[in-house]
């Protein structure tokens, strides 16, 4: 028998209803009272990011409407905010998904305290990862440092996916705040009209996305993965972030698909295993992940680092991938790897000044991938390239962007015209005072010196 008192459901990294363990578990219960709640921890988040959240929940509370059902806007610490929402409904429980962020665990731990205290049950399910990240251990008992190891032992099936759930309507519905009035996009200023022209939001275009990709890119994925002159990836990246898609339903797609579908799903594994790490070890996101890097001079915040944050470094790959990630809110996987290596070994800048302005600028920023994967190309994390692995920009574009079609994508010269690359100048500040009908810049850097200098930094490092 089910209990007449309603559930409340707090929306999180999960805003879709299909395949949603939790969701699914409180309509079993009874009726559902769901709840989206702009908590400090999520106002502290990237202006780009905290715009496209707004867009994921704008998209689903139009569904609910749609189907006669409602998602409860509130604002504050989300303890006090759910349990005075229980408090106001009667509710005899509070469902969510969980988070990994260690930080965000433990202070999960003390709203189910909390709210049991109250005499409300806190039930917590499994979040937004194939696996949990303490489900995966070395033979030891321990957790992964190296990826292909972890990947072997993750590589199990997932549990079926779940179909959307029938929602039960509350008696009475409680008081919601206005979307508009939280100003999530305040930040982006003018640049959130133009971001908003590549965004695919919601979980109905996540699903078409997956379906487009499965019907035709994925055959050819191995290859044309990194070539961001070409269709070739999913896209699904800023949908797996706001959880407007469930990891399993594109493993589980992919495992029925054929070409480059293993491939596709070691990049799932990666993602996996940034969690992982950030988990078992979360100073990942902060500090050098090896210690013995801590020794190395990493340049702080400087000129050219600016330079390079505003597509001006007179590399044309790297200005591109810069750009695009201001015009699109993303940026091709192969070129972030680029753009990466150039700013923290050419200009031997800290990846963390890196890290930070990727934060601010990505629409599927993901704070354990961002972590991992800096670190990665940093030289300075687990399963990291060797230091000496610099990625010519140069010598990359003629590789994977041989016809320079992505290029001319996102840099003009005088007297161009074209989208996107004119969407740059129309989204970047107007303090920045760019002009779309100047030529590029002359190169901020020699390669080549600039990588003997970064060959010879470390030298002394290791040396030392």
């Amino acid at each position: 028998m089910t209990d007449p008192r309603p559930r409340i459901f707090w929306f999180r990294r999960d805003l879709r209803l299909g395949d949603n363990d939790g969701l699914t578990a409180a309509a079993d219960g009874g009726p559902v009272v769901p709840v989206f709640v702009l908590d400090p921890e999520t106002e502290a988040i990237g202006a780009a990011a905290k715009w496209r959240l707004g867009q994921s929940v704008a998209d689903l509370r139009a569904r609910l409407r749609e189907a006669g059902r409602d998602l409860i806007l509130r604002r504050g610490a989300a303890g006090d905010v759910l349990r005075a929402l229980a408090k106001e409904t009667g509710a005899g429980a509070v469902h969510w998904s969980r988070c990994y962020e260690p930080e965000v665990a433990r202070r999960d731990e003390a709203i189910s305290a909390a709210l049991e205290s109250d005499g409300v049950a806190a039930v917590t399910h499994r979040g937004f990862l194939l696996r949990e990240p303490w489900e995966i251990e070395t033979r030891a008992g321990g957790h992964f440092k190296v990826f292909t190891a972890f990947a072997k032992a993750a590589a199990g099936g997932a549990p079926d996916c779940l179909p959307p759930p029938r929602l039960r309507a509350p008696r009475t519905w409680p008081d919601t705040e206005a979307l508009g009035d939280w100003a999530l996009g305040a930040s982006m200023n003018r640049g959130a009209a133009v971001v908003a022209r590549y965004a695919t939001v919601g979980e109905v275009r996540a699903l078409d996305r997956l379906d487009a990709f499965l019907d035709g890119p994925i055959r050819d994925y191995a290859r044309d993965r990194d070539r961001p002159d070409r269709d070739g990836t999913s896209g699904l990246s800023e949908n797996l972030t706001y959880g407007e898609i469930s990891p399993r339903r594109i493993w589980h797609a992919a495992e029925r698909a054929s070409g480059g579908a293993a491939a596709f799903r070691r990049e799932l594994l990666w993602r996996e295993f940034a969690w992982h790490l950030l988990w078992h070890t979360p100073h990942i996101a902060t500090r050098n992940w090896r210690d013995d890097w801590d020794a190395f001079r990493w340049r702080r915040d400087n000129k050219e680092a600016e330079a390079w944050r505003r597509g001006m470094t007179g590399e044309p790959m790297v200005d591109a991938g810069m750009r695009e990630m201001y015009v699109t809110g993303r940026m091709h996987n192969r070129v972030r790897m680029i753009v990466a290596s150039y700013l923290t070994k050419n200009l031997l800048t800290h990846w963390k000044v890196g890290l930070d302005w990727f934060a601010d600028c990505l629409t599927d920023w993901d704070p354990a991938s961002n972590a991992l994967n800096w670190q990665w190309v940093a030289g300075s994390g687990p399963d990291a390239a060797p230091f000496f692995r610099i990625f010519n920009p140069r010598s990359q574009a003629e590789k994977f962007d041989p016809d320079g079609e992505y290029r001319r994508r996102y840099i003009t010269r005088a007297g161009q015209s074209g989208r996107p690359a004119l969407d740059f100048f129309d989204a970047v500040p107007r303090s920045w005072k760019l002009d779309p009908d100047r030529e590029p810049p002359e190169p901020l850097a020699d390669l080549a010196a600039t990588r003997r200098r970064a060959l010879d930094a470390y030298e002394a490092v290791r040396r030392s």
